[in-house]
């Protein structure tokens, strides 16, 4: 089966790649993709701009759409809020709309969202069938979602994998804390009390490909199986490195360091694998201290 990935060079598109045969990139800077992806054959896509070449969905089955402007990149002024929303929303849209033109259009159309789908809430255990949240995050991943369901009345298999916390070697999240716990200045983020849905790398790849394969349609919470509170999560990356965890970061000091980005880092959501267990996914890292181990193990 051949497979179109967007967002390639990112973390987690990287780390997909090394898992497909002959894979075709869609990229906005192809000659640095190029350099990255090795021998995928690469397409040059602008996602706001319009569909991509009609050339790159040639005889292509699956298509995995990670396509996005970073919502941890910066503050969010309103200029950035735009690029968040119109990297995914419109992106997607477009991308819908070069599947649609193709007279062979692919299978499965895997097209990222998040957990911020459900805005902060609480001890609520969420599985997919739990509401959508209001803030701005949540309206941008039920945009999202949809520009992507589209796809569906086109015959085409719809899975929206909702992403949690990704925890895995040379990016993602992790290689921001490590730093700070190394030092012994890691701990808890405000209350500590909000939940924060982690899954390892590796699951959310198998995880990807498995509801690829699969007939799995619709939402998927992509996390693991024992989400923790942030509480938890800080005490158990101070253990796995031998450092304490005694610095916690008041709310009102990462408001005023990240303003409304502050939402993101405080919001609690228990979000649960339902769809995907239900599907038969079985977890390489079932527990937060297994996967901490085999990150920072070397």
């Amino acid at each position: 089966m051949r497979a179109l990935v967007t967002g390639a060079t990112g973390f987690i598109g990287r780390r997909l790649l090394a898992s497909l045969e002959r894979p075709v990139v869609l990229s906005r800077r192809p000659e640095v993709a190029r350099q990255i992806v090795g021998n995928a054959e690469v397409f040059a896509w602008e996602p706001e701009s319009g569909p991509p070449p009609p050339a790159s969905l040639k005889g292509v089955d699956i298509v995995f759409n990670f396509a996005g402007e970073s919502v941890a990149g910066g503050r969010w002024t309103a200029q950035r809020k735009e690029r968040i929303r119109a990297s995914r929303v419109v992106g997607t849209r477009n991308l819908v709309a070069a599947i649609e033109a193709q007279k062979k259009r692919p299978r499965v159309l895997v097209s990222a969202s998040a957990v911020g789908y459900y805005g902060s809430r609480g001890d609520e255990v969420l599985q997919e069938s739990a509401a959508p949240g209001s803030d701005f995050l949540a309206e941008v991943c039920q945009a999202w979602e949809t520009a992507g369901q589209h796809a569906a009345q086109l015959g085409v298999r719809v899975v929206t994998p909702r992403i949690g916390l990704v925890l895995g070697k040379g990016g993602g999240a992790l290689a921001h804390l490590l730093t700070p716990f190394k030092l012994g200045l890691g701990g808890r983020l405000g209350s500590g009390r909000h939940w924060m849905p982690w899954i390892h790398l590796d699951d959310l790849i198998g995880m990807l490909l498995h509801a690829s394969k699969s007939g799995i349609s619709g939402p998927m919470n992509a996390v693991g199986p024992s989400p923790v509170t942030n509480r938890q999560f800080a005490r158990a990356l101070a253990a796995a490195l031998h450092r304490p965890a005694i610095f916690p970061v008041p709310a009102f000091a990462l408001r005023v360091m990240f303003g409304e980005l502050a939402s993101v880092l405080l919001a609690s959501q228990r979000a649960v694998p339902h769809v995907a267990v239900s599907a038969g996914y079985r977890f390489l890292y079932s527990s937060l201290d297994d996967a901490l181990g085999e990150i920072l193990a070397g």
